[in-house]
């Protein structure tokens, strides 16, 4: 088989040749793997064979090595593991012959290839010789620039590979010298130089001990900062963005360099390149990072004047304040119209918030003096940096601070809303939506929003729906923001109803648009619909809610019948059809909620033959939202929910089934909890099949673990629908509870996601054990006494440890109580033996208001076991 032939064959525009050749390939792979892998790794190490051959041998070497999705990692890395060593090393030989080759994609290729393979053998304690070959090709008497270059490209992407913990000290050593080498002036060709700063940037975080030491540190830093003024624009911008890099990792160790930096950056803000001055702006917010993250961690302790927090910020403030001022006036034409636009005055904007956050009332009177100066200047560029300067401040500094300022500038704001320049118009719709949802407090001593200015500012708002897409879009976002200040009172909301026809209004007629094409401005407009729903006042508005259920309800039939003539059109239906499901949950909740049910029972059935049409689309982005739908149409319809089971049932399965898209799989088994809570007992014809599902989708590996929580509260669900029938299913869900418990030991406790997952995965289990405990007792509460010991011994362990949350507290406590409500007298012994429930208790006593009741009705409860 002539690989060479083939892999050219694969690249060839006639379709017939494609498709023989990637067959052939395909054989191979799955015939011989090994000689498969070792032929690529030939191809791609021969100057003398063509590029376009080598370089597909190297991208499918590198794709049977690694993969974004972790099972087939798992697999490849499993692959490669099971090659022969012989063959395995003559194929790392290959790649590192290839750092040599005069052709730069294959040298490029390998150095990627290089450091997959090092991802797999380096943690296992392979190719232990890997690091000090690569060095040696950096001390090669006469090394060519390429042969450098492809080195430490390799030495770099093997950093960004492994973690720190598989490299000794020694080996870190010697790649920070090379690299800082490579960096050097007299190196004299730029790719070598180039490579070598992104090898740095890798090489980092395991550079934790080399600036632990002054000399080291001291030398590492007057490399990267004589770097950041090279002639060579690439090597500047990475030299930069090894300096974000630094703040993020190494802040402590900062003080000393703070002036020079700071010159650094200011001199690339002022007058360099954009790519060079973005990162030097990045550098200043990534301080502001770790200074917000400090401030929250000492928030209230004595701690809270520790050495390690420099205030870096306050202190530059009087400098870095204007130069990141000036930046705002330097927007590009139109940057409004594309969502994804970053440059220089998006960055400083940024950058600016991020200071208010960090600083607080002290970033006002520097920013105020801007804003007054430029507000009314005749060049839009200045009144557009004006307003953005202003909105960017506004999450930091204290309400105090801020109220009297908004309240004296927010009728210039409603002005400046129909400004000639549509840029001006979009910041400041950006800028009052800021102000609704960091000021706008309806409870609040000085509301921002009174009886006197919301006829002007709905008056404004509701008129600039009708502006061009991207400035309607923020307008709508800015409606949402001032609906959700009365969330949190909700009787104040009343304010609102005149208003209610005309808002609705004006957002579907904004959702309905002909003049744009993207998708945001209609999903704003929904969201904004359902949040202006969400806080009104049942009583006043139902009939106007009503109202709108039917519209929602048209538009929905009206998506079934789209022509669909692409996958494109396909996406848009199902986009549209997410959203409207969205809108219907949104009233479904509302009403069901109130007096205002009955309009959701005269509108069930066609809401379900609606929703039911859904699914037959066949898409997750809707299926999601129609789950969600459904969930809250069976809790607004109760028992006669169960006459649309026969019917949903199909999908609900489906959902539960679908692993893949565990989104759709997770929100499926949540509304199993919502239906079980509405059909109680009624919902038994369906149990087997839900169980069998269930019970499957634990044992499934492929399935992500965020989904494993909500199943076994999903257990407790159905046993306390459907009582002592849940004894068939004791078997069977009992092994899975103790498992998830005894995995729990195994989690790794220094990764906070692992921490999260550990708490939500307890919670879940305890819910399952309350749940399955309260119904199941009665006549069979016997049943349980075989899995009381190890219930208690996991509650204690739990206990014991301090990683728990209050969630998790309160779900513990109350597992207690219902073991000694279910087995009475029959646990007398169990709490006997098991004494550490009374420390236990004694502490949730001293927590909040929930945990406390929950502990005192658990202390009665056991009392009444043990003394009866």
């Amino acid at each position: 088989m002539d690989i060479t032939q083939i892999l050219l064959a694969a690249q060839s525009p006639d379709a017939n040749l494609r498709t023989v050749a990637e067959s052939n390939l395909t054989q191979f792979q799955e015939q011989n793997l090994p000689n498969f892998l070792l032929s690529l790794s030939v191809e791609l190490s021969n100057d003398e064979k063509p590029p376009e051959s080598r370089r597909l041998a190297g991208i499918i070497l590198k794709n049977s090595l690694d993969a974004k999705d972790s099972a087939k990692k798992e697999l490849l890395t499993q692959q490669w593991v099971s090659v022969d060593p012989s063959i395995k090393s003559k194929i790392k030989e290959s790649l590192l012959v290839t750092l040599g080759s005069s052709v730069h994609d294959a040298r490029h290729t390998s150095s990627q290839v290089i450091a997959k393979v090092a991802s797999i053998e380096i943690p296992r304690r392979e190719w232990q010789d890997l690091i000090a070959k690569l060095l040696g090709n950096m001390t090669l008497p006469g090394a060519s620039a390429p042969l450098k270059q492809a080195t430490l490209e390799a030495l770099g992407y093997v950093c960004e590979e492994i973690s720190p913990q598989h490299l000794e000290q020694d080996q870190v050593n010697a790649v920070l010298t090379a690299v800082v080498q490579g960096m050097n002036q007299t190196e004299l060709s730029p790719e070598v130089r180039l490579a070598a700063v992104k090898a740095l940037y890798n090489a980092l975080d395991f550079a934790e001990s080399n600036f632990a030491n002054e000399m080291e540190r001291n030398y590492i830093m007057k490399v990267v900062c004589d770097t950041a003024v090279s002639k060579e624009v690439e090597i500047r911008q990475a030299a930069f963005e090894c300096l974000v890099a630094i703040a993020s990792t190494y802040y402590s160790h900062l003080d000393y360099y703070m002036q020079t930096i700071f010159n650094l950056t200011a001199n690339a803000v002022k007058g360099d390149e954009e790519p060079v001055a973005l990162q030097a702006v990045e550098f200043w917010s990534a301080i502001c990072d770790e200074e917000i993250a400090l401030q929250d961690e000492y928030e209230g302790s004595d701690d809270g004047n520790s050495t390690i927090h420099f205030r870096f910020i306050a202190k530059a403030l009087p400098s870095l304040v204007p130069m990141l001022l000036e930046t705002l006036l330097k927007q590009e034409e139109d940057q409004d119209q594309d969502d994804n636009v970053w440059n220089i005055s998006m960055s400083g904007g940024t950058c600016l918030g991020l200071i208010a956050r960090t600083v607080g009332d002290a970033i006002v009177p520097l920013v105020m003096p801007f804003v007054e100066a430029n507000i009314t200047k005749p060049d839009w560029h200045c009144r557009e940096a004006a307003t953005f300067a202003f909105g960017s401040i506004l999450e930091g500094p204290s309400v105090e601070k801020l109220a009297p300022l908004v309240q004296s500038g927010l009728d210039f704001l409603l002005n400046t809303m129909s400004d000639s320049n549509s840029q001006v118009k979009d910041t400041t719709a950006w800028t009052l939506g800021r102000v609704f949802e960091i000021l706008h407090s309806p409870a609040g001593a000085n509301p921002i929003i009174n009886n006197s200015n919301l006829p002007r500012i709905m008056s404004v708002l509701l008129e600039s729906s009708k502006d061009v897409p991207n400035v309607a879009e923020k307008v709508c976002g800015a409606i949402y923001f001032l609906a959700q200040g009365y969330e949190d009172a909700e009787s104040m909301s009343s304010v609102l109803t005149p208003y209610l026809p005309n808002v609705i209004a004006a957002l579907l007629s904004a959702a309905d648009r002909a003049d744009t094409t993207h998708f945001r401005l209609r999903a704003s407009a929904y969201e904004a619909l359902n949040e202006i729903v969400r806080v009104s006042n049942v009583p006043e508005t139902s009939g106007i809610i009503g109202q709108l259920l039917q519209e929602i309800m048209r538009r929905l039939n009206l998506t079934f019948d789209l022509h669909i003539l692409s996958s494109g059109d396909k996406e848009k239906q199902s986009d549209l059809q997410a959203l409207l499901c969205g809108v219907l949950q949104v009233i479904i909740q509302k009403l069901s909620s109130t007096d205002a049910k009955s309009i959701i029972a005269q509108t069930a059935d066609q809401l379900m033959t609606l929703f039911l049409r859904v699914f037959a689309c066949h898409s997750s982005t809707v299926h999601e939202e129609a789950m969600l739908a459904i969930g809250a149409l069976a809790y607004a319809t109760g028992p006669d929910f169960v006459k649309y089971m026969p019917n949903f049932f199909t999908y609900l399965e489906a959902g539960l089934q679908n692993y893949e898209e565990y989104q759709v799989c997770s929100i499926s088994v949540g509304v199993v909890g919502d239906i079980c809570r509405a059909l109680e007992d009624k919902i038994l014809p369906f149990c087997d099949r839900i169980m069998t599902v269930l019970l499957k989708d634990l044992s499934n590996s492929m399935l992500n673990r965020s989904v494993k929580p909500p199943i076994f509260s999903c257990f407790g669900d159905i046993a306390l629908a459907i009582g002592e029938n849940f004894e068939k299913y004791l078997p069977y869900a009992m092994p899975m509870l103790q498992g998830a418990a005894e995995l729990l030991g195994t989690l790794d406790q220094s990764d906070d996601d692992m921490v999260d997952y550990g708490n939500q995965l307890r919670r879940g289990i305890f819910e399952a054990y309350s749940g399955i405990l309260q119904g199941i007792k009665g006549p069979k509460a016997q049943l349980m006494i075989p899995y009381a010991t190890h219930l208690l011994q996991f509650t204690e362990a739990v206990f014991r440890d301090r990683s728990r949350d209050d969630s998790v507290t309160k779900a513990a406590v109350a597992v207690l109580g219902d073991l000694a409500d279910t087995l009475g007298a029959s646990s007398k012994d169990l709490f006997q033996t098991h004494l550490f429930h009374v420390e236990f208790l004694r502490e949730c006593l001293d927590l909040d208001d929930e945990v406390r009741e929950t502990a005192s009705w658990a202390q009665g409860m056991i009392n009444q076991a043990v003394v009866s």
